[in-house]
Parts: C-alpha cells; sequence; structure tokens
C-alpha cells in the first residue's frame, strides 16, 4: 500500500492531539477534586465551629441564668471554671491551628460590657480557626441573649 507523501505523519499528530486533550481534560478532572476536597474540609471545620458556639451557648442556658454566676464563662476572667475551661480545651481539640497557636483561642464575651457593646444578659461567643496549608483565618461569631425567664 502506497501512502501520498502529504499525508506521511498526520495520524502521529493526531495521535498526539487526542493524548493532548484527554491530558488536559484528566486534569482538569484532578483540579476539580482538589477544590471538592478543599470546600469539604472548610465546611466541615465551618459547621464544627458553629457546633461548638451553639454548644456552649446551650450550656450556659442550662446553667444558672444570675449575670453574676454568667459572667464565670467569661473568657477574660482567669479564674478557673470547669465548663467554660472544657470547652476551651475541645475547641482546641477539635479545630486546627487553636492548639498550636496558629489562631487565637476561644473567646467568651459575657454583658454587660459597654467596650464590646454587650448589653446585660447578652454573650458572644467567637471561634477561629486556620486550617493547615492557609494563611487565612476562619471565624464564627454567634451572638445570644441569656436571660432569667419568670418560671412559667
Amino acid at each position: 500500500m502506497r501512502t501520498n507523501k502529504h499525508q506521511a505523519g498526520v495520524m502521529l499528530i493526531e495521535a498526539l492531539i487526542g493524548i493532548l486533550i484527554f491530558s488536559i481534560g484528566i486534569l482538569a478532572l484532578l483540579g476539580m477534586q482538589g477544590a471538592a476536597i478543599k470546600n469539604t474540609t472548610d465546611a466541615k471545620y465551618r459547621s464544627e465551629a458553629a457546633f461548638l458556639a451553639t454548644q456552649i451557648a446551650g450550656q450556659m442556658w442550662v446553667d444558672d441564668k444570675d449575670p453574676v454566676k454568667l459572667a464565670r464563662y467569661n473568657t477574660a476572667d482567669p479564674t478557673p471554671y470547669a465548663p467554660r475551661d472544657a470547652w476551651v480545651n475541645n475547641v482546641a481539640a477539635l479545630l486546627p491551628g487553636v492548639a498550636t497557636g496558629d489562631a487565637p483561642a476561644p473567646k467568651i464575651q459575657v454583658g454587660p460590657d459597654a467596650v464590646v457593646g454587650l448589653a446585660s444578659g447578652e454573650v458572644r461567643v467567637q471561634v477561629q480557626w486556620k486550617q493547615p496549608g492557609e494563611n487565612e483565618l476562619h471565624q464564627v461569631i454567634i451572638l445570644n441573649r441569656i436571660h432569667a425567664g419568670d418560671g412559667a
């Protein structure tokens, strides 16, 4: 079988172009997989942080709602308080960067506190973390009003 001189090597070029297109598709697929893993990890840490923040707010609702006793949850208070201290340790154990100091320790602020703008019975919980390999801090902040009910 004779081939025309003008068509010599065309099949090789077609095969190389096919391999190139296939390789680009595989690289795009790997990039999408990497982005999906990153987003899934981010969602995991974000939901974990939101759970931890609402967990301590729930504990404060269950505990005595007297403003003086509620102030024991304030992380600026150096006096040991077991529920608050256990929660802070739990946050450090579950969120990346907190235990290593790459992210600030979780913060609970209990009102009244005019400096941060909290009224009596208001509580602000701030949880921050830094994912491995990132420079950006992520955070969840919740504001809750905890007040003594009338018993009804």
